[in-house]
């Protein structure tokens, strides 16, 4: 029988071990849940804030009714996003506060087992002391073995006695810090709902803005159709130009090395360029940005127009918002391929890594030279500010060989 209960009290035991195991795992995969929310939100919080630095600086400046609703919905993205980060945030913590008041009442009940079975304990050990001494106890057994047994049971009952009184300690404090840490819990929770109050106001406000733009936009929509086609027009017309420069570079590169044209339609490597590109490939979504300060207004690829819905526009890279007099900064160790003047477009860069090439273009000052070698994070010139519009646009693109990479992929928490 007595057996059969320390079996029975073994498996409780080893179940609450496993039980408060989950739990701390749970608690761990939620704090590492909240810390990558937590710097989603840092991050959008100063983008909205370069976002009316970049473009909403200047309010006085006279911008086009397109222009005002482009950027306009940029921000208003931005912000949406960051609601629903923040609302990620609330319901998480929600959850965790819910969880920590379950432990509470968990080990409230556990506490107040744990005393009155101590009270009992003590109750027992204070009558027994009352009616026979410790000495008259061990005096009046029969043998020694019989003695040397009840010195034992004493011994182990002090020690119980010790250890339920260490339990109800450990438990009070464990108490009292999960009590605090739901406070906290609380109080972040309450400043959270209380940012997400205010940024849904915002929001509003945006919002309203945008409508009476995009009002006025519709009442002439071919117009503005006409104008973003043209746009589009000038945009692929420089990436037909940087591709057309990227290709006559690699045959270049090529007839320098002996080679008429590689299998690939790409670099001829060396052993040396081979080792670049593998590092450089290695670095993918590790690479930085390739200025101090910015934020992208056009994406890589094939996308509705954010707008005029009736229309698509299409980019071989990201174009970059960034401040007047801002340094463009090459992102990898490389190679200067060639610096040329794109034809409504400025001065570009063309960094070679081995056989990939990342493109700097909208320059007005350019601080190296062709066949220069390049470090990361090393200025590579000046970006261009629009006199009429005020912006400073970098526009950015990635290549292996002659074909273009979304360079979301490649730079770090683009």
């Amino acid at each position: 029988m007595t057996h059969t209960k320390h079996t029975h009290h073994f498996y409780i035991k080893a179940l609450m071990a496993l039980l408060a195991c989950f739990l701390s795992f749970t608690t761990l995969a939620q704090s590492a849940k909240q810390r990558q929310l937590e710097e989603k939100r840092i991050k959008l919080q100063r983008d909205i804030r370069q976002l009316e630095q970049l473009l909403f600086k200047n309010q006085s400046e006279k911008k086009s009714v397109l222009s005002q609703a482009e950027d306009l919905d940029q921000k208003i993205n931005v912000r949406q996003e960051l609601i629903r980060v923040t609302n990620q945030q609330a319901n998480l913590l929600n959850r965790e506060i819910n969880a920590n008041q379950r432990n509470i009442t968990k080990l409230r009940d556990e506490l107040k087992t744990l005393k009155a079975d101590y009270a009992k304990m003590i109750s027992k050990s204070y009558k027994s002391k009352s009616q026979q001494s410790r000495i008259m106890f061990l005096l009046s057994s029969e043998n020694f073995l019989q003695a040397y047994k009840r010195l034992q049971y004493m011994k182990q009952y002090t020690n119980y006695r010790k250890q339920q009184g260490d339990e109800i300690k450990t438990k009070t404090i464990s108490l009292q810090e999960i009590n605090k840490e739901l406070i906290k819990q609380k109080k972040d929770k309450e400043k959270l709902i209380a940012e997400n109050r205010k940024e849904q106001k915002a929001l509003e406000v945006e919002r309203k803005t945008q409508e009476a733009l995009i009002a006025s936009l519709q009442k002439k929509e071919s117009s503005y159709a006409s104008q973003v086609k043209r746009k589009q027009q000038e945009i692929d017309e420089i990436d037909r130009q940087i591709q057309k420069l990227i290709r006559e570079a690699i045959a270049r590169s090529n007839k320098k090395k002996g080679v008429k044209k590689s299998s690939s339609g790409g670099f001829a490597l060396t052993p040396a360029d081979k080792a670049l590109a593998a590092s450089f490939k290695a670095n993918k979504g590790k690479l930085p940005w390739p200025l101090e300060r910015g934020v992208v207004t056009l994406k890589f690829g094939k996308q509705r127009h954010p707008v005029v819905k009736t229309t698509t526009i299409k980019s071989n890279g990201v174009r970059i918002a960034t401040e007047k007099g801002a340094k463009a900064r090459c992102v990898f160790d490389g190679e200067v391929l060639g610096i040329q003047l794109i034809k409504g477009s400025n001065k570009t860069v063309f960094v070679q890594h081995g056989n990939y090439v990342t493109v700097y273009n909208n320059l007005s000052k350019v601080y190296v030279k062709e066949g220069q070698k390049v470090k990361t994070n090393q200025e590579l010139g000046e970006v261009f500010t629009n006199n009429r519009t005020k912006k400073t646009i970098l526009k950015f693109s990635i290549w292996k060989d002659n074909s273009p990479q979304n360079p979301a992929f490649w730079i770090y928490k683009m």
